[in-house]
């Protein structure tokens, strides 16, 4: 039975019996990060377990958990055969989730996540990965026996739009233990974009136009997010953090993957400008031409928080392309075939989502091929952005050859087939065509130059 005191709203309404689960993530492990004082404050509930992983040895294949419960604190380490975040989950997250969601003394689960582990792919894992070898239990996900109820995300405004505008990477940083390329925006961006509720610490230190500032990006970054501004760490209390809990409206994600066909305007973010920070929508019915579009990319890599969408390139018509941008980052990679590339049998396992709105925008040429980009600017200009971004589309001539010479075309230059950094490296392959990158699809293709 699980008890009110750690029970959500929708949990009751849904009939759910699963083990509820609420993900906490932050750019500061340390127990006095934002992110710790959350997971503190979820942890007085009666019932409630707190699971917390501490990366720091990770590149030795060492992992030390963390569980509190009931006044009670259990650390142990452990030892992994490939020491990689992944191995983290699979090895020891998702079967230790499972056990606890079968205890009767376990009504809540809280996730306190290490700064390198992002709740994307936990809750990822969570839904897909088959765990298997679990006592008493048939192999399956964990999400037969729990549910992701809530994401909730620290932040210091002191220091968070600084790390979601940067280029550096972690390993740049001193973080040994994140074992890939990703950089600093591309984490805290990350973290706050998945996010269903938010605690932000340091806003008193911070001046009124920062905090100004600040609140307009997240605003449009995560509009359905309610905010708990904490002037102090004294107001993170457990009837604070149990209360942005239920402020979380009925249309938030909750652990829910989004891929490059799901609205990119997703919970009516305010579409004007605010304190220089606003909202790019791009979209086009014809394709980049990829030599001007990677010299256009330029454009997302200054004064932008992230930017995010499908393109369209004249050289892969078969192919949609995902782009993700987060400060000096920027990730390209496959995103799967446009449904006019299909065969039917293909078409019949469309999501009907997405075949609705392939019909909506169906073209007698090209289907339902399109480009549609949504850029958060803080600093850069919006038509600059849109004009670099025209500039990169193919002309009429071009658009012509697209039509009726599609294999001439795919002999044009395409920087896409490669992976690099500026400046570009030509040997090096890349991720969409080896499957690497976050969730398999995308790597990191670009840093700005310092």
């Amino acid at each position: 039975m699980v008890s009110h005191s750690a029970q959500l709203p929708e949990d009751i309404a849904s009939g759910d019996r699963r083990t509820p689960v609420v993900v906490v993530a932050g750019l500061h492990g340390d127990p006095a990060g934002s992110a710790g004082l959350v997971a503190g404050a979820l942890g007085a509930a009666a019932g409630t377990v707190v699971v917390c992983h501490d990366l720091a040895e990770l590149g030795e294949g060492i992992v030390r958990r963390t569980v509190h419960h009931g006044g009670t604190v259990t650390v142990s380490v452990h030892e992994l055969a490939h020491g990689c975040v992944s191995c983290t989950l699979k090895a020891d997250l998702l079967p230790l989730l499972c056990t606890l969601a079968a205890r009767d003394s376990v009504d809540r689960i809280v996730l306190a996540l290490d700064p390198a582990i992002e709740a994307e792919s936990v809750c990822q894992g969570i839904a897909e990965v088959v765990v298997a070898g679990v006592v008493g239990r048939v192999d399956g996900p964990a999400a037969r026996d729990v549910r992701v109820a809530a994401v909730l995300t620290g932040l210091d405004a002191r220091t968070w739009l600084a790390s979601a505008t940067g280029d550096e990477a972690l390993d740049e940083l001193g973080w040994a233990w994140a074992d890939d390329d990703r950089t600093i925006a591309q984490l805290a961006v990350g973290q706050v974009d998945f996010a269903d509720a938010l605690v932000i610490t340091g806003s008193e230190a911070v001046d009124p136009l920062e905090r100004a500032r600040l609140g307009a990006v997240l605003a449009r970054l995560v509009p359905l997010a309610p905010a708990l501004w904490a002037p102090a760490e004294a107001a993170i209390t457990p009837d604070a953090v149990e209360n942005l809990l239920r402020r979380i409206p009925a249309g938030s994600r909750r652990g829910r993957v989004f891929d490059a066909h799901a609205p990119l305007l997703r919970g009516q973010p305010p579409l004007g400008p605010e304190c220089g920070v606003e909202l790019v929508e791009f979209a086009s019915r014809r394709p980049f031409h990829p030599e001007r579009l990677h010299q256009a990319l330029d454009a997302l890599l200054e004064g932008v928080v992230t930017a995010r969408g499908r393109v369209w390139l004249a050289t892969q018509p078969d192919e949609v392309v995902r782009l993700e941008s987060a400060g000096g980052g920027l990730r390209i990679g496959g995103a799967g075939r446009w449904v006019a590339a299909m065969t039917p049998d293909e078409r019949a396992e469309v999501e009907p989502e997405r075949s609705a709105m392939a019909g909506l925008r169906w073209d007698d040429r090209f289907g339902d091929r399109d480009s549609s980009l949504v850029v958060l600017v803080h600093t850069a200009d919006p038509d600059e952005i849109r004009a670099a971004l025209d500039r990169a589309l193919v002309d009429d001539a071009e658009l012509r050859l697209v039509e009726r010479a599609p294999r001439q075309v795919a002999r044009w230059p395409d920087p896409f087939g490669e992976r690099h950094t500026d400046p570009c490296d030509p040997e090096e392959p890349h991720p969409a065509a080896t499957g690497e990158g976050r969730g398999g699809d995308t790597g990191e293709r670009a840093r700005k130059e310092k």
